[in-house]
C-alpha cells in the first residue's frame, strides 16, 4: 500500500510541478515582458515621429535601452520603406473645452511644450 501511495503522491508531485495553475511568473518571464514592452514604446515614438528623448520622458517606467532598440529598429523600418512619420491625433474628452488664446504649438515647439509640462513650475516644490 505504501509503496503505491508514494507512486501516486510522486507523479502528483511530477505533473503539478510544470502546471501554472496560480499563475505565477517567473523573473525571466517578467524581464521578457518589461523588455518587449520598452520596444513597443520605442516603436510607437519613432512612428510618432517624437524624438528619443522626448520618448524617455514620456514614458519613465520603461527601460530606456528597450525603448532605443524598438525606436532604431522602427527607424530603420521607416527608412527602408521610405514611411512618413504618422503624426499623433487625439480627440478631445467630450467635456473640454477647446483652448481660445493659445495656438496649437508646432512640430518644432511640440517637444519644448512636453518638456514645460514635465517639469515642476518655478517657486513651487515638485510634488513627490
Amino acid at each position: 500500500m505504501r509503496p503505491a501511495l508514494f507512486a501516486l503522491t510522486l507523479c502528483a508531485a511530477a505533473l503539478l510541478a510544470g502546471c501554472e495553475l496560480f499563475d505565477i511568473d517567473s523573473s525571466e518571464k517578467i524581464a521578457a515582458l518589461r523588455e518587449a514592452d520598452g520596444q513597443a514604446v520605442g516603436s510607437a515614438c519613432r512612428h510618432a515621429g517624437r524624438a528619443i528623448e522626448d520618448c524617455y520622458l514620456l514614458n519613465p517606467r520603461a527601460q530606456r535601452p528597450a525603448v532605443f532598440a524598438g525606436w532604431r529598429e522602427m527607424d530603420e523600418y521607416m527608412r527602408e520603406n521610405k514611411l512618413e512619420t504618422v503624426v499623433p491625433v487625439l480627440a478631445r474628452p467630450a467635456g473640454a473645452a477647446p483652448e481660445a488664446e493659445a495656438p496649437a504649438p508646432t512640430a518644432a515647439e511640440a517637444p519644448a511644450k512636453a518638456l514645460e509640462m514635465a517639469a515642476p513650475a518655478k517657486g513651487k516644490p515638485a510634488a513627490s
